[in-house]
């Protein structure tokens, strides 16, 4: 019983707290959501996960023109940097990637959209803005699904957002939009975030993790219509509550949990950027769309991506974002 009256009161906020797409008044969660499209994605990726950036491995020139891509995007947005210095780059030094080859200094990228209302309760929008580089034989490993799909999935929610602050519609909480760098060679990035965190991680209301949203794995292949949460009842069990009430009223995907059995040999919770935030005891839900035949291959390129699909996992992730910043109180980990 108290976990249905749970369940209950969970759905009436979320009704309470959302609103369905406008009929000619005000701008609505649905109107914003729509502006993340399928032809804007493909857009983005056909440059982000072009030969251009060489395949983005840590440091590399390739690697600092992605960086500069999502600064620009940014800056033409209007979206502020997260950093009080104006400076959208936090920059991580050489000696930080102790352990590689040759290390080079790297980037993160932090944009920053003020909350109207709890400015100091934070939502954290992550994705990694890195890649394999290239192969002896100067093949390029693109990485559009991996991740080139999060990536460009965060700067159509960056601009959905902008676009609700211009309306007077901005979101209560405080949202961070983090690109991190290192994923591949170890979560470098994520991990000097969360140690030399831009705000307090005590005010960090979670981390919504996209990694891989633009493929579709051979294994769904007869309902493509699905997405793979991982870890998104680890910490919380109101993140998911919230998410699959978000799911459940807008997008309608199969929300799918199996990589959360501890016994699964891929250890996927343990291997993208959210981890890092999960240490620290921070809810998290990681997005993904399973792994493919071209997974860390140069064979990854943005012909590939199905972009109907990604832009409506794009939509649930925001929408989801919505709803966190939005509602009257912050949701918390469950606790231990």
């Amino acid at each position: 019983m108290k976990i249905f009256l749970y369940a209950f009161l969970s759905s009436v906020l979320l009704c309470c707290n959302s609103t369905s797409k406008s009929t000619g008044g005000e701008k609505t969660n649905l109107d914003y959501a729509e502006t993340i499209t399928a032809q804007d994605l493909k857009n983005h990726l056909y440059t982000y996960a072009s030969d251009e950036m060489e395949g983005r491995m840590t440091g590399t020139p390739g690697q600092k023109k992605a960086a500069e891509y999502l600064r620009d995007f940014y800056k033409k947005e209007g979206i502020k940097a997260a950093k009080e210095d104006g400076d959208y780059f936090q920059n991580i030094p050489a000696n930080f990637f102790a352990g590689r080859n040759n290390p080079k200094a790297s980037e993160n990228v932090v944009a920053y959209i003020k909350g109207s209302e709890k400015p100091d309760e934070l939502i954290v929008i992550s994705a990694h803005l890195d890649h394999v580089g290239v192969d002896a034989d100067g093949n390029v490993f693109n990485g559009a699904d991996d991740d080139g799909s999060g990536t460009v999935a965060l700067l159509e929610m960056a601009q959905a957002f902008q676009q609700a602050v211009k309306d007077g519609n901005g979101p209560k909480r405080s949202i961070l939009f983090l690109h991190v760098t290192g994923e591949e060679i170890g979560l470098f990035g994520s991990r000097y975030y969360v140690e030399n965190p831009i705000f307090p991680l005590e005010n960090t209301v979670c981390d919504l993790n996209i990694d891989m949203i633009g493929r579709i794995d051979p294994d769904k292949a007869s309902n493509p219509e699905y997405l793979y949460l991982i870890g998104s009842n680890k910490l919380s069990q109101e993140l998911q509550d919230v998410s699959t009430e978000v799911n459940d009223k807008y997008t309608n995907l199969e929300l799918d949990y199996k990589y959360d059995d501890p016994n699964d040999p891929n250890r996927f919770y343990y291997r993208s950027d959210h981890y890092n935030f999960a240490k620290n005891n921070i809810p998290i839900i990681f997005y993904f769309n399973g792994v493919h035949a071209d997974y860390h291959k140069i064979t990854d390129t943005p012909d590939k991506i199905e972009y109907d699909l990604m832009a409506k996992r794009a939509k649930l992730i925001f929408l989801t974002a919505w709803e966190l910043a939005n509602r009257e109180k912050r949701i918390t980990a469950d606790k231990a």
